[in-house]
C-alpha cells in the first residue's frame, strides 16, 4: 500500500467534501456552518484512518471498522461534530442503561442534510442521482439513536431531494431556516 498516495487522494477526497458542504450551507444561509464543516477530518486520529484504509468510493471509517471492529476516527469525528445525529445520543431518563437519540437543533438537521447530498455526490460520482442520499440513509433510519422528531425532519428533506429535486429541496430549506431562525433566539 503506498501511504503518500493515499494521503493525497484522501486529503483530495476531503477537500472536495468539505467544498460540496460549503456550498449547499451557502445555500441555505448556514455560512459559518459551512465553513467549520469537518474541520476534525484534519485531526490525525481521523487523517490517519484516511490513509490507511483509503478507497475512494467510500468512507475509510467503514473499512477502519471491518477490520478492527470499531472506528477510532468515526468515535473521534461524531463526537466533534454535531450535523451527526450520533452525536446527540445520551442515556434514556426511564430506561436504565438505554442510550436514545436526543433533539437536534434545526440548524444542524439541515448540515446534516447538506453533508448527506455532499457525500452522495462525492462518493458516488458520475452516478450521483437525487435518490443516493436517499438509499444510504434508508436502511439506518429505525435506529434509536435518531430522535422521532429529527428522524421525521431529515426523512422529509432526503425525500424531496429523490422525488422533487435538489431545487425544490434546497429552496425548502433554505426557506425553513430562515423562519426557524426568526422564531428562536437561539437557533
Amino acid at each position: 500500500m503506498n501511504y503518500l498516495i493515499n494521503a493525497v487522494k484522501h486529503f483530495k477526497t476531503i477537500n472536495r467534501h468539505k467544498w460540496e458542504v460549503l456550498k449547499n450551507c451557502f445555500r441555505v444561509g448556514l455560512y459559518r456552518q459551512g465553513i467549520m464543516h469537518d474541520l476534525s477530518k484534519y485531526s490525525w486520529v481521523e487523517f490517519k484512518t484516511g490513509i490507511k484504509y483509503y478507497q475512494g468510493n467510500k468512507s475509510p471509517n467503514t473499512e477502519e471498522r471491518l477490520k478492527t471492529g470499531v472506528s477510532a476516527a468515526w468515535l473521534h469525528h461524531k463526537g466533534r461534530n454535531k450535523h451527526h445525529f450520533e452525536y446527540w445520543c445520551d442515556y434514556d431518563l426511564e430506561k436504565k442503561g438505554i442510550m436514545v437519540g436526543c433533539r437536534m437543533p434545526y440548524r444542524y438537521v439541515a448540515e446534516m442534510f447538506c453533508d448527506r447530498v455532499a457525500a452522495a455526490k462525492v462518493y458516488k460520482g458520475k452516478d450521483y442521482h437525487d435518490g443516493v442520499a436517499w438509499e444510504y440513509f434508508e436502511p439506518t433510519k429505525d435506529t434509536l439513536l435518531l430522535e422521532p422528531e429529527t428522524k421525521k425532519e431529515i426523512t422529509k428533506l432526503l425525500l424531496m431531494l429523490k422525488t422533487e429535486g435538489e431545487e425544490k429541496a434546497f429552496s425548502y430549506l433554505r426557506e425553513e431556516v430562515k423562519r426557524r431562525r426568526k422564531e428562536r433566539d437561539h437557533f
